[in-house]
């Protein structure tokens, strides 16, 4: 079992499945978001999201970029909503077969697609040089998985930027993230192109 996080809950479920395990732990304060420029965009409500997604996408311009949402059914949603507004955009979650997310994962490997909306399949273990930015949709459910997903972005040594979408609800989960990882999440500025 490897990780670069793992909940208690879990460390303490291989006390019963594996004889002897030999476990490495790295301290919470030695996980890194170094690199990573961390901002969110007050949108209060749920529905004002995709406005919000939508003019951002046409203020930036986009490397390669990852766009997080907690459901598979909410990457279905956002991926029909952006192609019907003409936006060229990639999907993948876990109830894909295999070979369909291997042909997905190759376009965008590639360049050939630039944006790829998932579920947080995505967050851990996959390496793609060029993703310069990461938008949680929906910020994680868990506080271990903000690190896995916006880890996507500025990695191999380059920068990155991360923009977390926070409704009235997620102000919340905005400052346990802060607590948690030690971090300063800033509102986005208006000037938003000169982030890249």
């Amino acid at each position: 079992l490897l990780s670069a996080t793992i909940p208690d809950e879990v460390l303490e479920v291989t006390k019963h499945f594996m004889d002897d395990p030999v476990r490495i732990l790295v301290k919470q304060e030695e996980l890194t978001l170094e690199g990573i420029r961390q901002f969110y965009v007050n949108v209060e409500q749920e529905e004002w999201k995709l406005d919000t997604l939508c003019d951002l996408y046409q203020t930036i311009a986009i490397t390669q970029a990852v766009i997080f949402c907690n459901t598979r059914r909410k990457v279905e949603w956002l991926t029909n909503e952006l192609t019907e507004r003409d936006f060229i955009v990639s999907a993948m979650h876990g109830d894909m077969e295999q070979a369909e997310r291997d042909n997905i994962m190759t376009a965008f490997r590639s360049g050939s697609s630039r944006v790829l909306i998932s579920t947080d399949l995505l967050a851990r273990g996959i390496d793609v040089q060029q993703i310069s930015l990461v938008i949680n949709f929906d910020l994680p459910t868990t506080l271990e998985n903000y690190i896995h997903r916006i880890g996507r972005g500025g990695r191999f040594g380059r920068k990155g930027v991360a923009i977390n979408f926070v409704t009235l609800a997620d102000r919340r989960m905005l400052k346990e993230l802060e607590t948690y990882y030690s971090t300063k999440i800033s509102e986005l500025p208006v000037d938003v192109a000169d982030l890249f």
